[in-house]
């Protein structure tokens, strides 16, 4: 069973952003499988690794898509982004030092987290977006 399962409920209208969000879940689906199975501890680096590259290159993406059109509220929205960086470098950092609460903490924070952001942030920025033709 899926930790987490892509919805048109979350997504933001444009086609780029929901393909990143779907491979956000992708990963975390990933490590939920391997937890399942007791394979945490030898997937989890690089599925660390992966999910850390996906988050900066979606950030990157709505910060650049921000920034071409002028969205007003691309500050509060780039803070939040610099928190949820922060933190998951912090579980990173755990993993590094071999801290074996690290993946079930990550997977359910990194869940909730999603799960707020895409639905109650992300769709903020929806309108703005498609009304200046960025689908």
């Amino acid at each position: 069973m899926a930790l987490l399962t892509w919805s048109k409920k979350y997504s933001v209208g444009v086609k780029a952003l929901d393909d990143q969000h779907a491979a956000f879940i992708g990963v975390l689906n990933e490590l939920h499988a391997a937890m399942m199975k007791g394979q945490a501890g030898r997937v989890a680096g690089p599925l660390l690794e992966k999910l850390t590259g996906y988050v900066r290159e979606h950030f990157d993406t709505e910060e650049r898509l921000f920034a071409s059109t002028h969205y007003p509220a691309q500050a509060e929205h780039r803070a939040l982004h610099q928190d949820l960086t922060r933190q998951v470098g912090e579980y990173a950092a755990r993993f590094r030092q071999d801290d074996g609460s690290v993946y079930l903490e990550l997977l359910r924070f990194m869940r909730d987290w999603l799960r707020k952001h895409m639905v109650e942030e992300d769709q903020k920025y929806t309108q703005w977006l498609n009304g200046h033709g960025i689908r």
